[in-house]
């Protein structure tokens, strides 16, 4: 902690609070748009291509933002982790997003990808040894419950009219999940000390890279509309360019539990956009087992505790 000698904890925290919720409820906004945006573009490039065009522009908005501020050097320096966390940080899961959205709704999506704190718990503790109280294994359990009984509602691997089957759209979020739960925890452990700016513009260059041969070889046969480019266009610099700069300086200052904790209110907001923009319907069910899973993940990470007392 850089707490100066002279503060007080109450000064403190009343100083540090305020920065770090403005930047979580921020954070939170901008990802639940991700997934309207994502919908709207995957359609007519398909999901490889979608998430390469839209690395590549978050690349392109960051890249020149490192050497005006002379980070370069940090770069060069750190480049073979911040491309390899680019790839499980971003390539990976943003490939598997844009592949789910064309079958489940941005609604469904975003519930699911409210598990990534539950899935991030679990890889600090099997990988780092950071060994869950009662209390946070309980969340974990209880989490995994509503993750199985919001996905038996999908469960089914027969193709709708999208010509892809739900179950397989289910499994490819919590794929991604998992990958930006080891990717959180990797940063933690290797690229702590790295200008978040740094490490946001070298993840989407190496996501970049990682897609690039792939996406050049599912480009779609017709070139996608003037709507679909532009959603891409502000999916590529508001939702991966400046958010992974917020992000990353969550999980420098705040720690990956309470940087995945952002996770707790997209499906606020994806549900939102969802449902103006795309008349996307939202049932109870969803809403129930959302519940379940927030609380299995608020136990899981330690933000609540069970007889915790004030």
């Amino acid at each position: 902690m850089n707490t100066p000698p002279t503060a007080t904890p109450s000064t403190t925290a009343a100083a540090g609070a305020k920065p770090w919720l403005s930047d979580l409820i921020m954070l939170a906004a901008i990802w639940g748009a991700s997934f309207l945006l994502m919908h709207i573009s995957t359609v007519e490039f398909g999901p490889l291509p979608t998430a390469a065009v839209r690395v590549g522009i978050a690349a392109l908005f960051l890249f020149p933002l490192v050497c005006l501020r002379g980070l370069l050097p940090d770069l060069k320096r750190h480049w073979r982790r911040v491309f390899f966390v680019g790839v499980l940080n971003s390539g990976i899961p943003f490939a598997c997003f844009a592949f789910a959205l064309l079958s489940i709704t941005t609604g469904l999506s975003a519930i699911l990808n409210a598990t990534v704190p539950m899935f991030g718990a679990l890889v600090a503790w099997l990988w780092l040894k950071d060994k869950p109280d009662a209390s946070r294994i309980l969340g974990l359990v209880l989490g995994f419950a509503g993750v199985a009984l919001l996905a038996w509602d999908k469960a089914s691997f027969k193709p709708d009219a999208s010509g892809i089957a739900p179950g397989w759209a289910v499994l490819a979020c919590l794929l991604a999940c998992i990958c930006y739960a080891i990717a959180a925890s990797y940063t933690k452990r290797y690229l702590t000390g790295i200008p978040p700016l740094v490490t946001a513009a070298g993840s989407q260059m190496g996501a970049t890279l990682g897609l690039a041969l792939p996406a050049a070889w599912l480009w779609p046969a017709q070139m996608p509309g003037t709507r679909a480019w532009l959603a891409l266009l502000v999916v590529g610099v508001l939702c991966s360019g400046l958010a992974y700069i917020l992000f990353f300086r969550l999980i420098e200052n705040a720690g990956p539990p309470r940087a995945l904790s952002v996770t707790f209110l997209v499906p606020v907001f994806a549900i939102f956009y969802g449902a103006v923009v795309l008349g996307e319907v939202v049932t109870p069910w969803m809403l129930l087992c959302a519940v379940v899973i927030v609380c299995g993940t608020a136990l899981s990470t330690g933000l609540l505790k069970l007889g915790r007392k004030t």
